[in-house]
């Protein structure tokens, strides 16, 4: 069985609370539900979609879709639990999406829908980080991107 055809009721390697402890993201900008396998350079996370969620009300009443920006938002979220490996102590660093290049979307995400996320880490330089994730619902890609990531303090700098 391959990563992609894990069944969704196998128990997943972190849920909410773990993921939380990961990344700085809270609810309701908090985009995954569980992460399902991971390895030094590969995540696969999960997000069931809710019409209560922020970003669907009003996109599109009456056809509600999930905004392909939050569609991208996921894939950095389940890069930045990836990254998490690879850097310093939670609240000392955190990821920063520094460039989205080749942002393609295949196909409509919905309300009610469970996607799976993918991200693949491909090169480190320095604290420059560069990933590809993907969005797959019912096995088909809806959205594609290359992204990369630096490491910074949240604390940031007053110069």
């Amino acid at each position: 069985m391959s990563p992609s055809d894990t069944p969704a009721s196998a128990s997943p390697l972190m849920g909410a609370e773990q993921i939380e402890a990961m990344i700085p993201h809270r609810s309701p900008m908090r985009l995954l539900d569980e992460v399902v396998e991971m390895t030094e350079t590969t995540l696969h996370a999960r997000k069931t979609f809710s019409e209560d969620e922020f970003f669907v009300q009003g996109h599109f009443p009456g056809y509600p879709l999930v905004p392909g920006v939050i569609q991208c938002e996921c894939c950095l979220q389940a890069g930045a639990i990836l990254l998490r490996e690879h850097t310093p102590e939670v609240g000392e660093f955190v990821p920063v999406a520094t460039r989205m290049d080749s942002v393609k979307f295949k196909n409509m995400v919905r309300p009610g829908d469970t996607v799976d996320i993918h991200v693949t880490l491909k090169e480190r330089l320095a604290n420059a980080f560069f990933l590809t994730g993907k969005m797959l619902l019912n096995g088909k890609t809806t959205t594609r991107l290359e992204f990369a990531c630096s490491i910074t303090s949240p604390k940031g700098d007053a110069s």
